[in-house]
């Protein structure tokens, strides 16, 4: 007998956890650029590389996932903030590897003024983006599932 659920498993898709590696990542990049504008301390600079391109990984295949949902669920992709969102996204992608082709110079330009500022643009861009998913990312209908797997909000 399957037991009911109070949220389907498809509710909360693998891209969720996803999207918290580049929002930690491209948060952190800010941080070390930062610590490198105050020190000039060559470690920041690496560690700003190495955010950058862990963020653009996962942040890669948040955004795949993110239009695989799009593209095969209906009531998802008829909703008004997914599109955006989704742009919004790419958008902080676009930036983020420009901040890292930037990053990949040697000293002190690579970070101080461009790098410095994609990166403060990323994380902007970021938050206007999360605002715009907020009304895709909250789920207001927790009805108990008929079984593990019940698509509702096809």
């Amino acid at each position: 007998m399957p037991y009911p659920t109070l949220v389907s498993a498809e509710w909360h898709p693998i891209r969720s956890f996803l999207a918290a590696f580049p929002t930690a990542c491209f948060t952190l990049t800010l941080a070390t650029d930062v610590a490198f504008w105050q020190t000039a301390n060559l470690m920041w600079q690496n560690f700003s590389a190495w955010l950058l391109f862990a963020g653009l990984v996962f942040g890669g295949l948040a955004a795949l996932g993110e239009l695989i949902g799009l593209v095969f669920r209906r009531a998802r992709a008829s909703s008004g903030a997914s599109w955006p969102h989704f742009l919004g996204t790419l958008i902080v992608l676009a930036l983020a590897l420009l901040n890292s082709l930037v990053h990949a110079g040697d000293g002190w330009t690579a970070v101080v003024p461009y790098g410095l500022a994609l990166s403060a643009a990323t994380v902007l861009v970021m938050l206007a983006t999360a605002w715009l998913g907020r009304p895709t990312a909250v789920r207001h209908d927790l009805r108990p599932a008929a079984h593990f797997g019940d698509r509702r909000d096809v």
